[in-house]
């Protein structure tokens, strides 16, 4: 699967899709559902900046014509004049797996360093959550540590693990 796997901008038709994978319980799965949130949002999202703002953006993961999912990435101040990327993943249930979401976060990193001056990108995920632990690592980053009571999920705070990859890290491709 993951040699189809390609990102692209999230058009208007694909709305009804991300505003399900972000708001359904079941699709979200065990990591990523914080509860309801207002429906309109990703609308207004939409109609701001296309969901591809200087500060944040999501990409649609797609499979040939099929939708797998959604990346995304927030601009995170390091010290006064410098910042990095965080990265995340949000993937449909028969996506996950299967390679898609290595592919996806390998080709966010590609496409954040050949299109902005970032030198650092950052994904944080639940230590439960050994799956996205494998495909962060199979993308290139490197486990950097434990961040105790980092999020608020499920009625409690969570600790999570964080993973970076560095623009010396990454060999990008020609073209």
């Amino acid at each position: 699967m993951d040699d189809h796997v390609r990102l692209r901008p999230v058009t208007e038709d694909d709305l009804p899709f991300v505003e399900r994978l972000r708001t359904d319980p079941e699709l979200s799965g065990p990591f990523l559902w914080e509860g309801w949130f207002d429906p309109g949002r990703l609308r207004r999202r939409w109609d701001g900046d296309r969901m591809l703002g200087e500060e944040t953006g999501n990409l649609l993961v797609a499979g040939g014509a099929d939708r797998l999912g959604l990346v995304s990435y927030r601009r995170v101040s390091t010290t006064a004049r410098t910042w990095c990327w965080s990265v995340g993943i949000s993937l449909m249930p028969e996506a996950r797996g299967r390679g898609a979401g290595t592919r996806a976060q390998r080709l966010l990193v590609e496409y954040l360093f050949a299109h902005t001056i970032a030198h650092r990108i950052q994904a944080e995920t639940e230590v439960g959550n050994v799956a996205e632990q494998r495909a962060l690592e199979k993308a290139g980053f490197t486990r950097e540590g434990v961040m105790r009571g980092y999020s608020f999920v499920r009625g409690r705070y969570r600790d999570e693990v964080l993973y970076s990859v560095l623009r010396t890290d990454v060999e990008l491709p020609e073209g």
